[in-house]
């Protein structure tokens, strides 16, 4: 039986498979990044290691990412998918501001617990990290703290301790303070925050 000449592949699924192993790279170089900034944080994160626990060289990781921002930016994304924060949004639809604050601190402190590892490296290093981080943080807990200051309806002095209590109650540092060192549990730790809230607007 004669041999069958080699046909080439389509050019099309040549480009797609070009594409589907780039993606795959640039995805275990992510994923890679992501456990060493969960694992060591990012201060001690080497490209070094990246590039061994993703199986690539250095080369590789600088050709997918030339900058620290870039890797950066592409974990904090991969790693935002697997942990999403409570959505902020939904607690609009709670008229009752205290019920609106309970509802957030328990959500809050939930995703906080499964958070807790990565949140407390990169508190610990935003020194070193890029300034979209720190700048993404301050943004999000300032949407958070107005979604819930809504609420209350609080007028001059009382507004300024209550927007500062509220500050305080939804900060992850707050929960890490109160729940892996203090020892509370979520549910102690959002009762505690709710009596501050309440009494930050009662003593104003």
């Amino acid at each position: 039986m004669a041999a069958q000449p080699d046909v080439p592949a389509p050019r099309g699924y040549t480009l797609r498979a070009r594409q589907e192993r780039v993606d795959e790279t640039r995805l275990r170089i992510t994923e890679a990044t992501t456990r060493l900034h969960e694992q060591v944080g990012p201060a001690a994160t080497t490209v070094s290691a990246i590039a061994e626990l993703a199986g690539v060289t250095r080369l590789t990781v600088y050709r997918h990412f030339p900058d620290d921002e870039a890797l950066v930016k592409a974990c904090s994304a991969h790693w935002r998918g697997l942990h999403p924060r409570p959505d902020a949004a939904a607690w609009v639809s709670i008229d009752d501001p205290m019920n609106r604050l309970r509802t957030a601190l328990s959500q809050t402190y939930r995703w906080a617990r499964g958070a807790e590892p990565m949140m407390t490296k990169i508190h610990r290093d935003l020194h070193v990290m890029p300034e979209f981080v720190s700048r993404f943080l301050a943004q999000d807990q300032q949407t958070r703290v107005e979604i819930l200051r809504q609420g209350f309806r609080a007028p001059g002095k009382k507004s300024r301790r209550l927007k500062a209590a509220l500050a305080h109650a939804v900060d992850f540092r707050t929960w890490h303070s109160l729940c892996i060192v203090g020892g509370l549990s979520d549910d102690e730790a959002a009762h505690l925050m709710l009596a501050t809230v309440a009494a930050a607007i009662e003593n104003a």
